[in-house]
């Protein structure tokens, strides 16, 4: 018979499976390429992303880059619009009646946050339902929200974690899956889109009472809490798919930035309970870009193959 000590020693070895969102993310923009090849040959069109950015901000500023990067790396047009911190809201508004009308652009994505002087709602209800590429459009969150209907567009961060999981062969259907946060751009549209794929689902948050024995019950841990090595390893049930939406900056004086990234889960600790696992950073980032490039792709597939 197994002595306790065995019973530690193999504990305690086991390693959950890293899903690669880099590799993952790489794969899905390859075929991206592919299908906007193929749409440049047949109809000699390529599909077009407006990326607006207002003021300077850093950390957008690198969003909005690495945005504007891959669309040339998969051969979609870039439209770039930078406007100044003190814009106008009706002038920001004008702006994106502009690129609404403008056949050659099929995403409008408007970097968030805008400045405290610009009412966001206002804005992002303004772009056109079918260039609502970020997917956060009243309309499509509303279809998302109800039983037989599709939206035209998925959010991006939501969408990539599903693709994460169908794509590592994790099934969704009659799971027990827990979503931390519930933010309008990933927690509640995840949960949605969980429960679209026949998942049973909880939302925890900063109101809940206890998360710690509702995510020990979770097959699929979705963490975005914004919440620095929150979720502890001995909160994950054994074997369960673990993918971690945070990005928080930790000080860490041996980084030349004097920072580094972590999740919201203790990734050390997951990794010796969890079956699978994202990193961060690696993980959910690629997907949230790639999954952009693919609604852009759909959009225009919509407009250019009628």
């Amino acid at each position: 018979m197994a002595s306790e000590s065995d019973h530690k020693a193999t504990k305690s070895d086991h390693k959950a499976t890293i899903i690669d969102g880099k590799a993952i993310a790489q794969t899905v923009r390859s075929e991206i390429a592919e299908e906007v090849n193929k749409l440049s040959e047949k109809y000699g069109k390529v599909p077009g992303l407006a990326v607006v950015i207002v003021g300077n901000r850093k950390d957008s500023l690198t969003y909005v880059t690495m945005k504007r990067k891959a669309c040339s790396e998969v051969g979609i047009k870039s439209f770039e619009i930078d406007l100044p911190e003190k814009v106008s809201e009706a002038e920001l508004i004008s702006k994106v009646h502009e690129l609404n009308a403008n056949p050659e652009v099929h995403g409008i994505l408007v970097q968030l946050p805008l400045p405290n002087h610009i009412n966001e709602e206002k804005v992002l209800s303004e772009i056109s339902i079918e260039k609502d590429v970020d997917g956060f459009h009243p309309l499509n969150i509303g279809k998302l929200a109800m039983k037989g209907r599709d939206p035209l567009f998925l959010p991006c961060t939501p969408k990539g974690c599903l693709e994460l999981l169908s794509r590592s062969g994790i099934s969704i259907r009659g799971k027990k899956a827990v979503v931390m946060g519930r933010s309008n751009i990933v927690g509640l549209p995840v949960s949605l889109l969980l429960l679209k794929a026949d998942a049973t689902v909880t939302i925890v948050h900063s109101r809940s009472v206890d998360p710690e024995s509702v995510i020990r019950e979770a097959d699929i841990v979705i963490a975005a809490a914004g919440q620095a090595q929150m979720i502890k390893g001995s909160w994950i049930k054994p074997g369960a798919a673990v993918i971690d939406v945070g990005t928080n900056a930790v000080d860490d004086p041996t980084k030349k930035s004097g920072y580094r990234l972590v999740g919201d889960v203790d990734f050390q600790e997951a990794c010796k309970v969890a079956g699978c696992i994202t990193p961060v950073p690696g993980g959910v980032g690629p997907m949230t870009v790639a999954m952009l490039l693919r609604n852009t792709l759909d959009g225009a597939k919509r407009v250019i193959e009628q």
